[in-house]
C-alpha cells in the first residue's frame, strides 16, 4: 500500500475535500447513473500505488455519489495483461475497464479492442460530465490517441523514469574528500556514463570497506523476465542515442546494421555493455530485479544511485513506514552521451522513458455508459491533487500548481518540477503494434546475454536477425 493511503487522517482529509469539490455536480451525477443502479463495473489493472488509489479512494467515492458500484481487481502485471487480453479476444465481456500501458495501446488499436471515447460521448452527450474535457490533460494522452486525435484510453498515470540519488551520501564531506582524492573530481549526480560508472565503483569500494550493507547502483536486470529487456531498451539505450529498439520504421523497419538499423551497431553494443558490467557494483538481488525490486532496494537504503520508475519516487522519498530514506533523495536527468540531450531538445531523439497508463473500455464491456462514467470521474481536475500526491503521478495540467503537489514537489527533491519542465525530452514506446510480438520474439536471446550464454555482441546481432524475421514474418518488413 502507498504512503498516502497510510496515512489514514489524511487519506480521510483529501477524501473529504474531493468530495466536498463534487458538492455542486452532485445532482448532475445522481441523474446521470439513475439508469445504471445496481450496476457493478469490473476493471482490472496493475497493482501499483496509482491503481490502488483508484481502489480505495475514488472508486468509493464514485459509488457513494451514483450508486454505481466498482470491483477493481489489483495484480500482478503479467496476469493484468493475460485477464485483459483474454477476455477481449474471447469477447466475453468480464471487464468494463483494463489498464492500458501506453507502449500497449497501438496493439490494441489494431485489434479493435477498445471503446471510442471521444466518440461515445459525442454520440451520448446526456453522460458528458461538465467537469471532464478532454483538454484538461497532459500531452501524454495522446499516446492513447487514433489518427483521428479520438481518445481511446483515460489517462491515469504518467511519470518519467529518473536517475535518484542519495543526498546523505553525495552530500557527506568525508565521502566528498573520499571520492576527490580517489577521482580527482567533485562528488555529484553523474551526467556521463563514464561517470555513473565511477560513482557505482566508489560506493560499492566504500561499501565492501566500511562493512555496509551498500553497493554503488540499482540494475533492473532480471535474468527471466521482461523487466530488464524494457530497461535496456527504453532506458539505457537512448541515452546512447539508440531510439525506438534501434528499428527504423521508415527503412522497412530495418533493425541490422546491415539493412539499416542500429540494434546491433557499435553504440548499441557500447551501451549494453555498459549497462551489464553495472551488474558487478550491484546488489545481489540484480538477477531478480524488475522494476518493483529495483524500487524497494533503493527504499532500503542499500543503494547510492539508480535509474527508477518515478511512480516508485513518492513512497522511496516520503513513507517513514517503507523507505530507510526518507528526505535523503535527490532527483537528476540520467546519464546521456555526447549529442543526446541536444537531439532530445530538438525531438529528434529522448533521454528515456515517460512511462504511464491509461483505463480503456473494452470494445465487449457490457456496461459502456456506466464505464465512461466512472472514467470521466476519475479524469476531473478537481481528484487530481490528492491523487498526485499518494502517487507520483501527473495526468492533468492543472495539478501541478496545486498547493498540495506544489509541497509534495519540494519533498520529492523537484520531481513534479522536472517532470513538467523536462518531461518532454523523454518518451514513450515507439507507435509499433507488434510491440508485444517482438518483444517476446528476442527476450529469450536478451536473457542469454544476461546470463552469460552469448556476449552482449553476438547476442544483438542474434536479436537483429530474429528482429528482422519477425517482422517479415507479420508483414511488416517487404
Amino acid at each position: 500500500m502507498n504512503f498516502a493511503l497510510k496515512l489514514g487522517a489524511s487519506v480521510l482529509a483529501l477524501t473529504v475535500a474531493a468530495g466536498a469539490s463534487f458538492a455542486q455536480d452532485a445532482d448532475w451525477w445522481k441523474k446521470a447513473a439513475e439508469p445504471y443502479q445496481g450496476v457493478t463495473l469490473q476493471g482490472v489493472t496493475e497493482s501499483s500505488p496509482p491503481s490502488l488509489y483508484i481502489r480505495e479512494v475514488l472508486a468509493p467515492q464514485f459509488e457513494e455519489l451514483t450508486g454505481i458500484k466498482v470491483n477493481l481487481e489489483t495484480t500482478s502485471w503479467d496476469q493484468m495483461y493475460d485477464k485483459a487480453i483474454k477476455d477481449m479476444e474471447a469477447q466475453t465481456g468480464i471487464y468494463d475497464m483494463v489498464y492500458i500501458e501506453q507502449d500497449i495501446i497501438y496493439s490494441y488499436l489494431s485489434r479493435d479492442f477498445l471503446t471510442d471515447l471521444t466518440g461515445l460521448l459525442a454520440d451520448k452527450p446526456e453522460l458528458k460530465a461538465a467537469t471532464y474535457d478532454e483538454a484538461n490533460f497532459t500531452t501524454f494522452a495522446d499516446y492513447f490517441k487514433n489518427g483521428e486525435g479520438h481518445l481511446f484510453g483515460v489517462p491515469m498515470e504518467a511519470f518519467i523514469k529518473i536517475y535518484l540519488y542519495r543526498t546523505d551520501l553525495f552530500n557527506d564531506p568525508a565521502i566528498q574528500a573520499a571520492f576527490k582524492e580517489q577521482t580527482g573530481k567533485d562528488l555529484k549526480p553523474a551526467t556521463t556514463h563514464a561517470d555513473y560508472t565511477e560513482i557505482a565503483k566508489f560506493f560499492f569500494e566504500y561499501g565492501q570497506a566500511n562493512g555496509l550493507e551498500l553497493w554503488g547502483t540499482t540494475v533492473q536486470g532480471h535474468t527471466g523476465h521482461p523487466a530488464s529487456w524494457y530497461e535496456y531498451y527504453e532506458s539505457v539505450a537512448p541515452t546512447f542515442g539508440i531510439y525506438n529498439w534501434g528499428i527504423d520504421a521508415n527503412n522497412n523497419y530495418a533493425a541490422s546494421v546491415a539493412n539499416g538499423g542500429t540494434m546491433n551497431s557499435d553504440t548499441a553494443k557500447e551501451a549494453l555493455q555498459w549497462w551489464l558490467d553495472l551488474r558487478q557494483y550491484a546488489p545481489p538481488e540484480t538477477d531478480q530485479s524488475t522494476w518493483t525490486e529495483t524500487g524497494t532496494t533503493f527504499g532500503a537504503g542499500r543503494v547510492a544511485q539508480g535509474l527508477i520508475y518515478g511512480e516508485n519516487a513518492g513512497w522511496i522519498s516520503a513513507d517513514e513506514e517503507k523507505s530507510l530514506v526518507v528526505g535523503k533523495v535527490g532527483v537528476a536527468l540520467p546519464p546521456l552521451a555526447d549529442g543526446v540531450l541536444a537531439a532530445s531538445e530538438a525531438d529528434t531523439g529522448y533521454i528515456g522513458y515517460y512511462d504511464g497508463g491509461a483505463f480503456g473500455l473494452p470494445a465487449t464491456s457490457k456496461n459502456k455508459e456506466a464505464a465512461a462514467l466512472f472514467l470521466q470521474f476519475i479524469a476531473q481536475n478537481e481528484v487530481q491533487p490528492g491523487w498526485a500526491v499518494a502517487a507520483p503521478r501527473v495526468t492533468n495540467t492543472a495539478t501541478y500548481d496545486d498547493p498540495q503537489v506544489v509541497a509534495m514537489d519540494a519533498e520529492l527533491g523537484g520531481y513534479y518540477s522536472m517532470l513538467k519542465d523536462q518531461g518532454y525530452l523523454f518518451a514513450g514506446a515507439p507507435a509499433y503494434p507488434f510491440h508485444a510480438q517482438l518483444r517476446e520474439a528476442t527476450a529469450p536471446t536478451f536473457y542469454k546475454i544476461l546470463t552469460g550464454e552469448l556476449s552482449a555482441s553476438d547476442g544483438l546481432d542474434q536479436m537483429a536477425t530474429i528482429a528482422e524475421a519477425t517482422l517479415t514474418e507479420l508483414g511488416y518488413r517487404k
